[in-house]
């Protein structure tokens, strides 16, 4: 986690910051000593490996992915980690600022934790468990498999991207090369969690022109186009619509930035919701508002734009049952609860199930991420590793239940 692979959102560059393909030549080269042959990372700071089928029969190519970037939110230079073993339920203050502190009044997950051992950065740095735990996570299931020949199954990918946190983390991802056919992101929270809905998301962009004019002679000539940006601000819903107003499954439409000058402001919006539907009327109704607004300015103009971000991966997911069910096996047989829960947010298995992978989500365990009180606890990243040997297991035993069955009917005819 001490690698620091920090995104960068305002960055035109692939990926955005160049340090996040340090640790993604890390990993291909501990995947190839392991054994893996064709692990390797690209110019674009993907990973790509193959854990080669040892089964005779057919099984579909199943695909685990995690992301190597951390959250541009909160910095990740320097991390400390720090291991509190046999943790006893009281609160931690971190050591590097200790205005930082992990209550179990706050956060009650930690009561789950007493007895094990769980991990934290110092105070100064989010711990980076977003998503270096999913890496770790998929790092040791091939090792494992590696060391384990008698653990039965189909090919298994792996692929590490780069730039989720800012949401380019399928951009140049080479589907061709990946070649699977179903995947599971590890990039989920508590233990038993496993995420198959994600909100639909669209970004919305208002472009107030003002008209510029000397300050010192601007009566009746300046419109401030900062100002009137300001009153579309004011005008959004107080009671409803936004983040800190809404849970579960409401959407929300949340200003992100502003920026502009007198003669020109912009405001930057993300609008989210489950069902994709509803996007478009917080679309309208966010038009109108600040169409509302800028009449009240005669000489002032506005533009309105909407960009496609992501949609919810439930919409592909529900077509496919076979990804929850075999998941379903695999938690029970290692005595893991099932718990589906929505994301309010999106991860890559969003964009994935879009461009040909039905790719659902399951837990590592991190909590309080992009956040420097960020936490993860090692038995979770343990129960999470016991899932995923189980879940190639139950894809390769189904796959042949399902050619015995074919097979009889072929019979029968």
């Amino acid at each position: 986690m001490q690698i620091d692979t920090q995104s960068d959102p305002t960055s035109s560059a692939v990926p955005s910051t160049e340090k996040q393909k340090n640790l993604s030549k890390l990993l291909a080269d501990e995947l190839v000593e392991m054994g893996i042959v064709d692990a390797h990372s690209d110019e674009f700071g993907y990973v790509y490996a193959t854990i080669p089928s040892n089964t005779i029969n057919k099984v579909p190519v199943v695909c685990f992915c995690a992301h190597v970037d951390t959250a541009p939110d909160c910095s990740g230079l320097h991390v400390k980690p720090i291991v509190h073993s046999n943790y006893n339920g009281a609160t931690i203050v971190l050591p590097d600022d200790n205005t930082q502190v992990l209550s179990p009044e706050k956060y009650p997950y930690l009561l789950e934790h007493i007895g094990q051992t769980i991990i934290t950065a110092s105070g100064n740095t989010l711990l980076g468990g977003d998503d270096k735990a999913g890496v770790a996570i998929i790092m040791e299931l091939a090792k494992y498999l590696q060391q384990n020949p008698t653990i039965i199954h189909g090919d298994v990918r792996i692929v590490f991207t780069p730039d989720e946190e800012v949401g380019r983390g399928t951009d140049h991802l080479n589907m061709q090369k990946l070649g699977a056919d179903f995947g599971y992101t590890l990039d989920g929270g508590a233990l038993g969690s496993f995420e198959d809905e994600t909100f639909s998301a669209d970004a919305a962009i208002i472009t107030i022109n003002g008209v510029i004019a000397h300050p010192g002679d601007g009566k009746n000539k300046l419109v401030n186009a900062i100002k009137i940006a300001g009153e579309v601000l004011a005008a959004l819903p107080k009671d409803g619509w936004s983040p800190e107003t809404t849970d579960g499954r409401q959407g929300f439409v949340h200003p992100v930035s502003i920026e502009g000058l007198s003669e020109k402001a912009t405001i930057e919006l993300i609008v989210r919701d489950f069902d994709t539907n509803k996007l478009l009327d917080y679309e309208q109704q966010l038009k109108t508002i600040a169409e509302k607004v800028v009449q009240q300015y005669p000489k002032a103009t506005m533009e309105f734009e909407v960009k496609e971000q992501y949609r919810n991966m439930k919409e592909v997911l529900d077509q496919f049952p076979q990804v929850e069910v075999n998941a379903r096996e695999a938690y029970a047989r290692v005595g893991v609860d099932f718990v589906k829960i929505p994301i309010r947010g999106g991860t890559d298995g969003s964009r994935l199930s879009f461009i040909g992978l039905p790719c659902a989500n399951i837990f590592t365990g991190m909590q309080a991420i992009h956040s420097k009180k960020e936490w993860i606890g090692l038995r979770d990243m343990e129960k999470a590793i016991q899932v995923l040997v189980a879940l190639v297991q139950v894809w390769e035993q189904k796959s042949v239940l399902e050619n015995c069955a074919q097979n009889t009917n072929l019979h029968k005819i």
